[in-house]
C-alpha cells in the first residue's frame, strides 16, 4: 500500500480562528506524546496578515514535561497527532515546521519568539493548557495571555485580544528570541495532512475543513461589522 505526505489544498481564514470540542482517546495522547531533548521553554507564535498588518492568531508551544503546542481556536489539524481541547501533542520538529509551513503563507507572516524558562514556569504553562477548555472563536490571544499572566514571572503580560499587543509584551522579556518566517507559496497551496494517498478519511478531513474555514470568515466578518 503506498504511503505519502500530501498536500490538501485548503482554504484558511487565519484572520478568524476558530475550532470546536475534541477529546482524544487516552491511548492517542500516550501513543502521541512527545518528549523533546531542549531546555524548558516557552514559543509564541503570531501570524501577520501582510496586506493589514494586523494580527491573525496567537499560539503557544511549551516544552515541559512534553512538548505540546496550544492553539486556541486554531484550524490546524493532523491526523497524526492528538488533540484535546485546542492541545496538540506530538510536537515534533517535523509537526513544528509543519505547523509553521500551514501559517506562513502569500498573505501571512509569521512570528516566532522563543523563551527558556525554568522547569517550574514551563510546567504551570503546561498545567494551564491543557485544563483551559475549548477556546471560542476570536479568543486566541485572550487564552493565550490569559495563560501566560497566571505563570510566575510573567504577570504583567497585559489581558489582550489582540495577537500583536501579545506579541510586543512577550518580546520585552530578556532572553526573547524573534525570527520572522514568510513564505510565497499560493494561499491555496497550504493545509499539510500525512496521510494515505488511498486513506478514505481524505476527502473526509477536507470537507471538515472548508467547513470550519467558512464558519471562520462568517466569524470575522461579523466581528468586523459589529
Amino acid at each position: 500500500m503506498r504511503r505519502l505526505i500530501i498536500c490538501l489544498c485548503l482554504p484558511l481564514a487565519l484572520a478568524a480562528c476558530g475550532a470546536q470540542p475534541r477529546w482524544a482517546p487516552d491511548e492517542e495522547v500516550a501513543r502521541a506524546r512527545y518528549v523533546h531533548s531542549g531546555p524548558p521553554e516557552l514559543t509564541l507564535f503570531t501570524v501577520i496578515d501582510k496586506s493589514s498588518g494586523a494580527g491573525a492568531h496567537s499560539a503557544l508551544m511549551i516544552n515541559g514535561t512534553e512538548r505540546l503546542m496550544f492553539d486556541p481556536a486554531g484550524s490546524w489539524y493532523l491526523p497524526s497527532l492528538a488533540e484535546r481541547n485546542d492541545v496538540h501533542r506530538g510536537m515534533t520538529d517535523r509537526m513544528v515546521a509543519f505547523y509553521i509551513d500551514y501559517h506562513a503563507r502569500e498573505s501571512y507572516d509569521v512570528i516566532e519568539q522563543r523563551l527558556v524558562v525554568t522547569p517550574e514556569q514551563a510546567l504551570r504553562a503546561q498545567e494551564l493548557a491543557l485544563n483551559y477548555g475549548a477556546v471560542p472563536r476570536a479568543h486566541c490571544a485572550q487564552s493565550v495571555s490569559s495563560i501566560l499572566r497566571k505563570v510566575p514571572g510573567f504577570e504583567k503580560i497585559p489581558a489582550t485580544y489582540g495577537p500583536k499587543v501579545l506579541s510586543r509584551a512577550f518580546g520585552k522579556y530578556p532572553g526573547v528570541k524573534s525570527r520572522t518566517i514568510t513564505d510565497t507559496d499560493a494561499d491555496d497551496n497550504h493545509g499539510v495532512l500525512m496521510i494515505q494517498l488511498d486513506d478514505p478519511r481524505a476527502a473526509e478531513i477536507m470537507a471538515k475543513n472548508a467547513a470550519r474555514d467558512a464558519a471562520n470568515t462568517a466569524a470575522l466578518e461579523a466581528a468586523t461589522t459589529e
